[in-house]
């Protein structure tokens, strides 16, 4: 089978082409150029966009010549400053919490990506990344599963993939641990063996792609008592309680973030929690799209970090949390697993 890979530069996506290429597949390496210098300022290096880029593909073209496929790179800025980073600008802005990731990964990773190799000439059936998650096709739909290693699952930022997507992807990763992986990675040599992990999606200062000026607001309460200031609305998310600078006896979380007003309004761990919320923008992976008004009992991922917690309830758009769960931030994913770690369905969080 030939299978093209989006290669980083990384331990992970370097392994994954090696366990492919181990496996019998013919293997192409592909990666997307996000990167553009004079746009951005940029950062540190644990990132997927910054301007440590041309050394990460340099690494990745370098391992594609050690295991003798062929590598290819795409420039893909356009389509990541349009649909990421002004996307980010604007959810921001609007009071709510992005997370980029998923939208990248549906939109570019997964879907430009493998159009540009296919319209320069690449054949390939399968298109693999080294993400930490598994595929499985039941009832005639195909979904993603968590993976192995449930510390560096990644299923959560899958989610939106399509049908269609899911049925060309290959996650070799999913049924190794991380150590697994750094482990062949110093067996077979390689020098991105003990490369830290990507930490966030964006190397330097996110105020850069927001691109506003700040701007003095209150703290509040929910009854409207001014507890101190902010520099900006769009520096909070809700949940968020570190670097709030107001006192009071309690620990104080942001519950609400009204861009109108350019408020941020805070209370207590209790008032942090919410009991139900809605989701929009649904796409479905196991869940048959046909049952989607039926209420179903699930587990449900409202945040990248942390495991699913259950049980909810979900019909339609209407998610139902009867034990609570805290810092719903609008704007975020909210993903849905049945008992085996199976992705149902997944939206935005309204």
């Amino acid at each position: 089978m030939r299978v093209a890979i989006g290669m980083s530069g990384g331990v992970d996506s370097s392994v994954a082409a090696l366990l492919l290429k181990d496996a019998g597949h013919e293997v192409v390496g592909v990666t997307m150029r996000l990167w553009r210098e004079g746009v951005y300022k940029g950062g540190g290096r644990d990132s997927c966009f910054g301007e440590h880029e041309a050394e990460d593909i340099a690494t990745a073209k370098s391992l594609a010549e050690r295991l003798g496929i062929e590598y290819r790179v795409f420039d893909c800025f356009d389509a990541y400053n349009k649909e990421i980073i002004s996307n980010f600008r604007e959810t921001y802005l609007a009071g709510k919490t992005p997370n980029p990731c998923v939208r990248c990964n549906a939109l570019l990773k997964f879907g430009l990506l493998p159009r540009l190799a296919e319209a320069s000439g690449l054949k390939f059936d399968k298109f693999a990344t080294g993400h930490y998650a598994r595929i499985v096709e039941r009832n005639g739909r195909f979904a993603v599963q968590r993976a192995v290693d449930e510390s560096k699952d990644q299923s959560y930022f899958l989610y939106r993939l399509s049908q269609e997507q899911l049925s060309k992807a290959m996650f070799p990763l999913g049924g190794y641990s991380k150590s697994e992986i750094r482990a062949i990675a110093r067996e077979r040599g390689l020098d991105v063996a003990d490369r830290p992990d990507s930490q966030d999606f964006y190397s330097g200062d996110k105020n850069e792609l927001i691109g506003v000026e700040d701007r003095e607001g209150n703290i509040v309460t929910l009854s409207g008592k001014v507890l101190g200031k902010h520099n900006g609305y769009w520096h909070y998310t809700v949940g968020q309680r570190k670097g709030l600078g107001v006192g009071g006896g309690i620990p104080f979380y942001v519950v609400d973030v009204n861009p109108c007003r350019n408020e941020v309004v805070v209370g207590s761990k209790e008032d942090a929690v919410s009991h139900s919320f809605d989701v929009s923008d649904m796409v479905y992976s196991g869940l048959d799209p046909d049952k989607s008004g039926e209420r179903l009992e699930c587990f449900v991922k409202p945040r990248s970090a942390g495991a699913p917690k259950g049980p909810a309830f979900l019909s339609g758009g209407h998610c139902e949390i009867p034990g609570g769960i805290a810092g719903i931030a609008p704007g975020q994913s909210a993903v849905f697993y049945d008992n085996s770690g199976t992705i149902l369905c997944g939206g935005i969080i309204c």
